[in-house]
């Protein structure tokens, strides 16, 4: 009987465990739609061939040696051989052993899987940071050490639980990473923005801010929606299982404080742009949406439904002024990604001490230093070498064309397009 109910709950929370992945994976097709919405339209095809790109990278990467560094579990070679001898008799006594509470053990597989889709969602964060004017296959090469490498080291100091370098092991809460995926994502692309430069005719002379408005703002729009529904997964699959009264409970209040926070973000982003630039900026309505989601992602499960509406208005409005005090210190970014998922990731990693009594102050700091330091210095140093070898930025004649034609060949609205030349 103990056997039944054990393979009955396991069935359910490997299931759980896949349809949360998959809504995770779909947030891919977020950030490729938001992207192509907020780029121009001769930049399109090359924005779009990126996030496909790179999430096939990421996938593979992390399935040669990425998941080894993060949790010390191959698949690349056993992976096969690893799910072929899990059996329900050897899960049920390790589970006996640490005290059965209704499916904490896992066959790998489904446990990869949720885990390659969250890699695959740091290196999207890159992507429209550094678009319009980074060549295709410097990014690409990027990110097979961002994914293969740089990520799952700091993976591993956190959720992995190793020491940081066999020196010191960290004290930090991130339930489902704003930190250690999103501020990560962000560390990354801040320096290979600060190396690449901003695109031609974004600053003037005279210090003036010229805005480059994206071609698509419904794509944009629809790449936003998608993105809120796969964070349903990014946050709800955290909780790592379904079994339980208390564990459904939870992954109710993580669904419900999602949604609560992704709705505040959107209204106070939308409120500060309406009183600051007397218009209601959609970029910025869409952004203060993500920016509630990033907020909360560091702790959903604990707050009051009406805290988690404040923590994703606080993140809202730190957004319009993170993104304004960015153009002003001239760090171009056509997207948003640095100030939603670095600026609003680190407050979201503080905002968990709101209701996280076990989190502490010097923990949450430790653990943010230690993550940004880390990618950030990294990443540094890896697009440095692919600067020296192979150059980070198209030519001037070809970013004026864009990188459609020169990249990829072709473009993404040849009617539209071809009208306009």
């Amino acid at each position: 009987m103990q056997n039944q109910i054990f393979e009955l709950q396991f069935a359910m929370d490997t299931f759980y465990f896949l349809v949360m992945g998959a809504l995770v994976m779909w947030m891919a097709a977020g950030f490729a739609m938001l992207e192509a919405g907020l780029v121009r339209a001769k930049n399109t095809t090359e924005i779009l061939t990126k996030n496909i790109a790179l999430y096939a990278i990421a996938c593979t990467m992390y399935l040669i040696c990425g998941y080894q560094f993060m949790y010390g579990g191959g698949f690349f070679l056993s992976g096969v051989e690893t799910v072929a001898n899990f059996s329900v008799e050897g899960a049920l006594a390790a589970s006996i052993e640490e005290g059965f509470d209704g499916g904490s053990v896992y066959a790998g597989a489904s446990d990869f899987f949720f885990q390659v889709v969250f890699v695959a969602t740091a290196m999207s964060i890159v992507s429209g940071a550094v678009a319009e004017r980074m060549k295709l296959w410097a990014f690409l090469v990027f990110a097979v050490v961002m994914t293969a490498v740089i990520y799952p080291f700091e993976g591993g100091w956190t959720w992995g639980g190793n020491d940081v370098f066999g020196m010191y092991s960290l004290s930090y809460s991130d339930y489902a990473g704003s930190g250690i995926v999103h501020m990560a994502g962000a560390a990354a692309a801040l320096a290979g923005v600060l190396l690449l430069g901003p695109r031609k005719g974004k600053y003037g002379k005279d210090g003036e801010i010229n805005a480059i408005p994206g071609a698509n703002l419904p794509l944009a729009t629809l790449g936003t929606f998608i993105l809120w529904m796969g964070w349903f997964g990014f946050n709800g699959g955290s909780t790592l299982k379904l079994g339980g009264m208390a564990v459904a409970n939870e992954v109710a209040n993580v669904f419900l404080n999602t949604n609560a926070a992704a709705a505040g973000g959107l209204i106070a982003a939308l409120i500060v742009a309406r009183l600051w630039f007397k218009k209601a900026d959609l970029t910025m309505a869409l952004n203060g949406a993500l920016a509630g989601l990033v907020a909360i992602t560091a702790e959903p499960a604990d707050p009051t439904p009406l805290l988690a509406t404040i923590i994703g208005a606080i993140g809202g409005v730190i957004v319009v002024f993170s993104i304004v005090a960015l153009d002003k210190l001239k760090i171009d970014d056509p997207v948003g990604a640095i100030s939603v998922h670095g600026v609003v990731g680190l407050f979201g990693i503080f905002a968990v001490l709101l209701s996280d009594s076990d989190a502490t102050f010097g923990g949450q700091l430790v653990g943010a230093l230690t993550i940004f330091v880390w990618v950030f210095v990294a990443s540094l140093v890896v697009w440095g070498i692919i600067k020296a070898v192979m150059g980070l930025r198209v030519t001037e004649e070809e970013e004026y064309e864009g990188v459609d034609l020169t990249e990829c060949g072709m473009d993404a609205y040849p009617e539209f397009t071809a009208a306009s030349k």
